[in-house]
C-alpha cells in the first residue's frame, strides 16, 4: 500500500491506524499548495480534488475520503482489532466517523483554518464548536476511547483534535476532551505519527519561508 499525505494533515489518522496495525507502506509527502508529490508528480493527476489521504491499494486502485480509508485499513488488518466486525458496534464507529469529518473537520475546523476563508465563516465555525465539542465531551466522561477500545475513530478524532490550538479554540473549556486528547498523545503510534509528521511539518514551513 501507499499513502499520500501532508504533515498534520487529516491523513496522519491513516498513518496512525497502519503504525497500530504493524502494517507495511510507502509514504508519499504531498505538498498541497503546491499540488505535487514529492517525486514531481502532479497531485491532481492522483486525486482530482487534490485532497489527502489518498490511499493505493495493492491492486494500483485508490482509495480516498478519510472515513472509507481508515475503515479499509481496519478490515485489511483485522487482527489489530481497529474496528468492530459488523453489527450495531460498527455502526457505532460509523456514526464517530462521520461525526468527526462533518461536525468537527469540516464544520468548525476547514473554515477557521483555511487562510481565504472569509471571517463570516470563521464566525460560523466558532458559533458551532461548543455544542459539538459539549456533545463530544459528554461521551468521553468517563471513557478511555470513542468506543470500547481504540479504533480507527480515535486515530481520526486525535488528529482533528490537534488543530485546536492553531484554530484558536481552548480545549480546556471542555475537560474530558482535552483529557482525552493529552492521553491520545501519549499512545505509541499516535506519539511516533506526531513526531514524524511534526519534524516535516517545520521543514515545510522553513523552505516556505526562504522561497
Amino acid at each position: 500500500m501507499e499513502l499520500y499525505f501532508a504533515p498534520l494533515a487529516c491523513s496522519m489518522a491513516t498513518r496512525i491506524a497502519l503504525y497500530e496495525a504493524g502494517a507495511v507502506a510507502d509514504y508519499h509527502y504531498v505538498d498541497l499548495k503546491a499540488k505535487r508529490v514529492e517525486d514531481g508528480t502532479d497531485f491532481l493527476a492522483v486525486n482530482p480534488m487534490g485532497q489527502v489521504p489518498v490511499l493505493r491499494l495493492d491492486t494500483g486502485e485508490l482509495l480516498t475520503e478519510n472515513p472509507a480509508v481508515l475503515q479499509y485499513v481496519a478490515d485489511r488488518y483485522p487482527e489489530a482489532g481497529l474496528a468492530p466486525a459488523s453489527g450495531l458496534p460498527r455502526y457505532r464507529l460509523q456514526q464517530w466517523l462521520n461525526f468527526i469529518t462533518s461536525e468537527l473537520h469540516k464544520r468548525v475546523f476547514t473554515p477557521l483554518l483555511d487562510s481565504k476563508s472569509p471571517e463570516g465563516a470563521k464566525a460560523y465555525a466558532r458559533e458551532k464548536a461548543p455544542p459539538r465539542f459539549a456533545h463530544l465531551a459528554a461521551h468521553l466522561d468517563g471513557r478511555e476511547f470513542l468506543l470500547d477500545r481504540f479504533t480507527v475513530a480515535d486515530a481520526y478524532l486525535v488528529t482533528v483534535l490537534n488543530w485546536a490550538r492553531p484554530s484558536g479554540l481552548d480545549l480546556s473549556s471542555w475537560p474530558a476532551v482535552l483529557a482525552y486528547f493529552r492521553r491520545m498523545q501519549e499512545r505509541p503510534s499516535v506519539a511516533k505519527a506526531f513526531a514524524e509528521e511534526l519534524a516535516l511539518y517545520k521543514e515545510e514551513q522553513a523552505r516556505r519561508s526562504a522561497a
